[in-house]
């Protein structure tokens, strides 16, 4: 988080805020508050602690709210007070933060309630800002959506491609089953599926189906996998997906589409 938080700031201010140097006395203390200026979910606010440390800290910082919790046009986020060039500096890659943050766990929570009292749990993916990760999928968690593996490296997932490199889905999933961690494995056809509930898969992906197709393909597997549903999921079928009998449903979207929501920064002086 805090290198993260450090290039940004380095993007931004790079050798210093020329502006606020000209135009702001060096001691002149300010207070500011952020601002929703529309309904939301927040995510982010502990950034803020580390954003301000980073270009000296400030005598005040008050969160009014926590990640995950739904706000109204108006509502305020978070107040600070300090040095008033530090805060003028700080205030682009704060909001850059929350306004991110925040469109990934407003977009998370909407996934979420549209799948709510099924017995399938919304998962995030891999599809993230590269860099932000742990930061977008703690936004996505804040939203309510369930997060699925950090990286390649705490679970397996067989895809097309390694089951064509491994020689076939019997062989991708008895070496996989050597590790330690999580091994799902996407079928594309009965016989691959078949192929993989002999070999003992226990998590099954199926991608790229008609909430139709996927139910059928459920039933055939009865309960003997625990099921995902991916690929085309958006706001609009993935209900239709979540009542097919999944266990699981992934989009990319909320990560990947999510849309900065709007935040405002309003400071004055002390």
């Amino acid at each position: 988080m805090r290198e993260v938080v450090r290039l940004a700031l380095e993007e931004d201010i790079g050798p210093g805020d020329v502006t606020s140097a000209l135009c702001v006395p060096a001691g002149q203390k300010a207070r500011g508050r952020f601002l929703a200026r529309e309904r939301l979910v927040v995510a982010g606010l502990d950034l803020l602690r580390e954003i301000y440390d980073a270009r000296g800290g400030v005598e005040e910082l008050k969160p009014l709210c926590r990640d995950g919790d739904h706000v109204n046009d108006g509502d305020v986020l978070a107040s600070v007070a300090g040095n008033a060039r530090v805060l003028l500096e700080c205030e682009r890659v704060a909001l850059n933060f929350l306004q991110r943050l925040s469109g990934v766990a407003t977009l998370a929570r909407r996934f979420a309630e549209q799948v709510d009292g099924t017995n399938c749990r919304m998962l995030d993916t891999r599809k993230t800002t590269p860099g932000m990760r742990a930061l977008e999928k703690r936004a996505a968690a804040a939203g309510g959506v369930v997060n699925h593996r950090m990286g390649l490296y705490d679970a397996v997932l067989i895809k097309n491609n390694h089951i064509a490199a491994a020689g076939g889905v019997r062989p991708a999933i008895e070496r996989a089953q050597q590790a330690n961690v999580p091994v799902e494995v996407e079928v594309r056809t009965r016989a691959e599926l078949a192929e993989a509930l002999d070999a003992g898969a226990t998590h099954i992906l199926l991608d790229n189906l008609t909430p139709e197709h996927a139910a059928e393909w459920i039933r055939e597997i009865g309960g003997r996998a625990q099921v995902e549903l991916s690929g085309g999921i958006t706001l609009d079928n993935v209900a239709a997906y979540a009542r097919t009998g999944a266990d699981f449903v992934s989009s990319g979207a909320i990560t990947h589409s999510a849309r900065a929501v709007d935040i405002s920064f309003r400071l004055e002086l002390v």
